[in-house]
């Protein structure tokens, strides 16, 4: 099947499983930011789209990266949630090599628009990336110094590792570098972002975590303080609320 058709058939694929009500639904919900008004959505929910991502894929697995990622650009670049989430899953099916990160780099500050296209961008290509090829952490954290709200916050979830929704043990010092960057961030997404990112590194080093939170939560937002201390007992979360 050529490259075209498979575009055509995927379009096609969507349009008969749009639901309007869920559409709507879903406009409300990005409007809740005003960062994200104007996203573009089909209507067709998340497990369908994925669906659809995995059953086109294998017609495309045989082909050479470059041919997929061209692909996967020209799906982002119509810029509907729904292909960029085929778009991101291709890509998180392939094995990247490290010239591969200045396109993934290109993607986030062209397509990557919404905080839904950032977190799953993060979560399942950027986190996996930067585990496979270390040295690639500095270019995420340099994210968090961005004009670009979209940058800042994919800077604090690609250190979430996307199928374990866990923080590697070896990045811990800079998911501390990544909040102390993002810290006094006026953008509630990226207060968020971060304040996630600190949550979901407090599984595994809640002490470590709360004492950060502890140090700094003056000048924390406490949108991003309570994020931080969600998963942690009631009496810890007691004593990091106290102003």
């Amino acid at each position: 099947m050529k490259n075209i058709e498979i575009l055509k058939r995927i379009n096609e694929e969507l349009k008969e499983n749009i639901d309007t009500k869920y559409k709507e639904e879903s406009k409300k919900f990005y409007k809740q930011s005003n960062n994200s008004v104007g996203v573009s959505i089909t209507g067709v929910r998340t497990p369908i789209v994925r669906k659809i991502a995995k059953k086109y894929f294998k017609d495309i697995k045989s082909l050479k990266k470059e041919e997929i990622l061209n692909l996967c650009e020209q799906l982002l670049r119509e810029g509907y949630n729904e292909k960029t989430t085929i778009a991101i899953q291709w890509t998180s099916y392939i094995k990247l090599e490290e010239k591969d990160f200045k396109t993934l780099e290109r993607w986030l500050k062209v397509y990557i628009d919404n905080w839904g296209k950032i977190d799953d961008f993060s979560l399942n290509v950027i986190s996996h990336f930067i585990v496979n090829y270390k040295k690639y952490k500095n270019n995420v954290k340099s994210w968090a110094k961005s004009k670009n709200w979209c940058e800042r916050r994919a800077s604090a979830v690609s250190f979430i590792q996307g199928k374990s929704w866990r923080i590697n043990k070896r990045y811990i010092n800079d998911v501390f570098e990544v909040a102390l960057i993002l810290l006094k961030d006026k953008e509630d997404l990226v207060q968020k972002g971060y304040g996630w990112m600190l949550k979901e590194a407090s599984k595994d080093f809640q002490k470590e975590v709360f004492e950060f939170v502890i140090k700094n939560k003056n000048e924390m937002p406490r949108t991003a303080l309570r994020y931080a201390i969600e998963r942690m007992p009631e009496e810890l979360r007691k004593k990091a609320m106290i102003k």
